[in-house]
């Protein structure tokens, strides 16, 4: 992921694959550092399938929060 500051607008989204085929659930769209923080709130099983989506890039939210 590129270098941004916590203003940016990103999605943050939980992608079930336990459903056929997968399902992406959008949770939140707005400023990274809201992002993160509402990533932070969830439990660990729901942690482990959160992606943050910038304009560029896509990451797992716990690879960002190690």
């Amino acid at each position: 992921m590129r270098t941004i500051s916590s203003a940016v607008g990103v999605r943050l989204y939980h992608l079930d694959d336990a459903l056929e085929g997968g399902a992406a659930t959008t949770l939140f769209y707005g400023p990274l550092g809201e992002a993160l923080a509402i990533a932070a709130q969830q439990p660990e099983e729901v942690q482990a399938g959160l992606y943050i989506a910038t304009e560029n890039d896509v990451v797992a939210y716990l690879d960002l929060d190690e």
